[in-house]
């Protein structure tokens, strides 16, 4: 592999992951290996920590692509959980809130679904890396202050729900750069007032590259290092 031409990495981001957390070990590695004091690296679409799957990483003359890459749309699949709430949307902050689910019915649910698909407009969670004033957006909301966020079009093109773990919603979702998951989530129960929670996420898909040709942090490491030995 010729890194310093240009190279594009499917990573499998591990649960608990951020996205820097993978740019920033790749580099190391790189800038090890290769006997250089600076590498270009860069991912091409933002990962929650709280999920997993496909990540691309543009590596040399390749990040000059990046955001051809992250203009892609992306396909998801994961779970919401009806009828409780978190600050944040998902499971990085506790429950605070609960609400009854015995007025919701599979039709109902699979019916709301298709409300979601099209352009519409969407506002990111406080507990997100968005930029505010020059600073993450989940840097406010850690220190308690409140921000205004603005909302940002976006379009979902596909969006299929399996209820047969009620109240836990299986999903699969295709939309535009740009798009929360957790919000559609915090959005899908607020308009069951019933809440919902966003407690499994994986990227499947974006563009053209896919998560079955992805690989582990540790094989691309290997890849980079290969004299060293299986990497931990």
């Amino acid at each position: 592999m010729n890194f310093i031409e240009g190279e594009v990495l499917l990573v499998d981001k591990p649960y608990g992951w951020t996205s820097f957390d993978v740019v920033n070990k790749i580099r190391w590695n790189l800038k090890r290996a290769l006997k250089v004091k600076k590498i270009k690296v860069g991912h091409a679409g933002t990962l929650d920590p709280l999920a997993t799957g496909l990540l691309i990483i543009c590596v040399g003359k390749e990040t000059k692509n990046v955001e051809q890459y992250m203009a892609d749309e992306k396909t998801y699949t994961g779970t919401f959980l009806l009828g409780k709430t978190t600050p944040s949307f998902d499971l990085e902050t506790e429950f605070n809130q609960e609400f009854p689910v015995d007025h919701i019915n599979s039709e109902r649910i699979e019916a709301l679904a298709l409300t979601f698909l099209g352009e519409q407009h969407q506002q990111a969670p406080i507990f997100s890396a968005k930029q505010i004033d020059g600073k993450r957006a989940y840097l406010f909301a850690r220190a308690g202050k409140a921000i205004e966020i603005k909302s940002h079009q976006i379009r979902i093109s596909k969006f299929v729900v399996n209820t047969a773990r009620f109240p836990e919603i299986d999903f699969e979702i295709t939309c535009s750069k740009g798009t929360y998951i957790r919000s559609i989530a915090h959005d899908f129960g607020q308009k069951l007032n019933t809440g919902a929670t966003l407690i499994a996420l994986r990227r499947t898909q974006s563009g053209a590259f896919s998560v079955s040709n992805a690989k582990e942090v540790s094989h691309w490491i290997n890849a980079i290092n290969p004299d060293d030995g299986p990497a931990l």
